[in-house]
């Protein structure tokens, strides 16, 4: 009897040793099922899907939409006076407008070489741009009787003046008057194509509205080179010290 019960109880301990090793077996085949915090915080984020793709940047200096918030909208600015507008607007530049008015009409080779010495502020631009202007406007008065040479010439200016600005075209004005959008305003190498031309016949039909409205134009936005603008600091010496008694 001592022997049996003996031998019983190697028995209970290798149940007891198989049960407790079926235990942790479970628990290690639950922990490999799953994934550590360290593999998940390593995962890489899943892309993002077109539907959230971030907005595109828009273009500084460029005027934003009403319709869709964040779109830019291709739009020039307009000129400061309308091109009929000769005698200019009853504001601070006035005087000056008055006096872009009358060059136009007596010295027009005046007003263009002031135009271009104010966009181009080099030694030498004025008498440059002015004497070939005065001696195409004297060629072609005195062979056709009008000023038809110097536009061809001078229709750079215009050209010059409405890239510096960002100003809209004649096509482009046209096209907002009457409220289109043609297609070639989209293509920029044809856009800035028709506008040329356009700068070109407005010189040739309409000289004179032309060249005062482009005087109008710089004089308000660029001050003449001549004029010296910035402040000066004299600092002077100092006055002579006496030991006093």
């Amino acid at each position: 009897m001592a022997k049996f019960e003996d031998s019983g109880q190697p028995e209970e301990n290798n149940d007891r040793k198989s049960s407790v090793s079926a235990a942790r077996s479970s628990s290690s085949s639950e922990e490999e099922e799953k994934p550590s915090t360290a593999t998940v915080l390593a995962a890489p984020a899943p892309p993002p899907t077109a539907d959230k793709q971030p907005p595109a940047a828009v273009p500084m200096g460029l005027p934003m939409g009403h319709g869709v918030m964040g779109e830019a909208v291709l739009r020039r600015a307009e000129w400061d006076t309308p091109l009929c507008a000769c005698l200019g607007r009853n504001d601070e530049f006035c005087s000056s407008d008055i006096e872009v008015c009358v060059l136009g009409g007596v010295a027009p080779c005046v007003l263009y070489g002031s135009n271009v010495e104010r966009i181009v502020p080099a030694p030498g631009t004025f008498s440059a741009h002015c004497l070939p202007y005065t001696a195409l406007y004297l060629i072609g008065d005195s062979c056709f009787g009008w000023n038809c040479l110097a536009p061809w010439f001078s229709f750079r200016s215009r050209t010059a003046i409405r890239r510096k600005f960002n100003l809209e075209g004649g096509c482009e004005t046209m096209a907002r008057s009457f409220g289109r959008s043609p297609e070639f305003l989209e293509d920029e190498l044809k856009r800035e194509q028709y506008e040329s031309a356009c700068d070109l016949a407005t010189h040739v039909i309409c000289h004179p509205c032309a060249i005062c409205q482009e005087g109008r134009q710089v004089r308000r936005r660029i001050p003449h080179p001549g004029f010296n603008t910035q402040q000066i600091l004299v600092m002077l010496p100092p006055r002579e010290q006496t030991m006093g008694r």
